[in-house]
């Protein structure tokens, strides 16, 4: 008798077990599918009414419409991204709250010292929305017609010239000190707190330089505010066909995009973060909206997490080579 009740209860034992361990995947994927069931926060890290802060109302406008809940952007600009980012690394990671980046992400930690998180290590990617071109832009004051014409005036007038960026030890200011740095030539760099304000000053003509992305300037350039001298990418941006790139212009290394993407809390579910990518990813693909952003200048990427998080590892190592060479410090 004893012996029996020892093999009844081992085998309840095992299959209590086992039946807990067979819900286990239905439990995280019953989480998946009641995700979300309040508002989610996303986080710009910018100043509202740059070309990424309305690519990121785009995506937010269309995610309430997909996942049944509000999806609302919030700006809190300042650090090159970093006020936004650390905000983010330390909300909970329920998929609640998630982040905009772009490539400053993988520069800041180059720049400031003293970060209150670790831009690979607190975050989980989600998804590489799109890249950008970027280029240099001046107001139509500069006597300069085409990039050679720019360069031969800054080098005739060293530390004359100065140009607007987002922000010291964003991407904009490193194509400034890698425009510098290839072409022989000294300007002052002057940082703003975000995108649209420093070209905003540069439309004024407050500062006669602009280094900008393409989908922001564009508008600029076409209505004849902004003179378009040189992009960033290896053919001519749709949104500005007449402006060349900067291998055409005559000079070369200067090759880049920026990236924009969207991260979350590390140690957020993989499930949630799954049904956030695919949820993005459809909205990129879908016609009218990558016909629109390839318009004002993007290309979508719309790739898996995991490429995602690839891009940004590869680009904090090449990131940090760059300020090393210019020694960039922005503390």
């Amino acid at each position: 008798m004893r012996k029996l009740q020892r093999v009844f209860f081992t085998s309840a034992t095992w299959l209590i077990g086992a039946i807990s361990l067979a819900m286990l995947p239905q439990a995280a994927l019953a989480q998946g599918q009641s995700y979300p069931t309040k508002r989610i926060q996303f986080i710009a890290p910018i100043p509202a009414g740059g070309s990424t802060d309305i690519l990121a109302r785009d995506i937010a406008r269309r995610l309430h419409e997909r996942l049944g809940q509000p999806v609302i952007v919030e700006n809190k600009p300042g650090a090159a991204g970093s006020i936004g980012a650390a905000f983010v690394a330390q909300a909970p990671a329920d998929g609640y709250t998630i982040l905009l980046v772009n490539s400053g992400h993988a520069i800041n930690p180059h720049v400031y010292s003293k970060l209150p998180f670790d831009a690979l290590t607190d975050f989980t990617p989600v998804v590489n929305l799109a890249s950008l071109a970027m280029g240099i832009f001046v107001h139509p004051s500069v006597p300069a017609k085409n990039l050679a014409e720019f360069i031969a005036l800054a080098k005739s007038k060293p530390d004359a010239l100065s140009f607007t960026s987002s922000g010291n030890g964003g991407a904009s200011h490193l194509l400034g000190e890698t425009f510098m740095a290839r072409s022989g030539t000294k300007m002052v760099h002057i940082p703003y707190r975000g995108s649209a304000p420093a070209i905003a000053d540069a439309v004024a003509g407050q500062v006669p330089v602009s280094m900008a992305d393409v989908p922001l300037a564009a508008p600029y350039v076409k209505s004849g505010a902004l003179r378009g001298l040189a992009v960033t990418s290896n053919t001519r941006s749709p949104s500005m066909p007449d402006v060349p790139t900067f291998a055409e212009a005559g000079l070369s290394g200067m090759e880049n995009s920026v990236w924009v993407g969207v991260l979350a809390p590390a140690g957020t579910p993989p499930d949630i973060v799954r049904t956030l990518n695919r949820a993005i990813v459809a909205i990129l693909r879908e016609p009218a909206m990558t016909a629109r952003l390839n318009g004002q200048g993007f290309e979508v990427v719309a790739g898996t997490p995991e490429e995602f998080g690839k891009v940004i590892r590869d680009d904090y190592a090449r990131f940090g080579a760059i300020v090393r060479n210019a020694k960039i410090r922005a503390d």
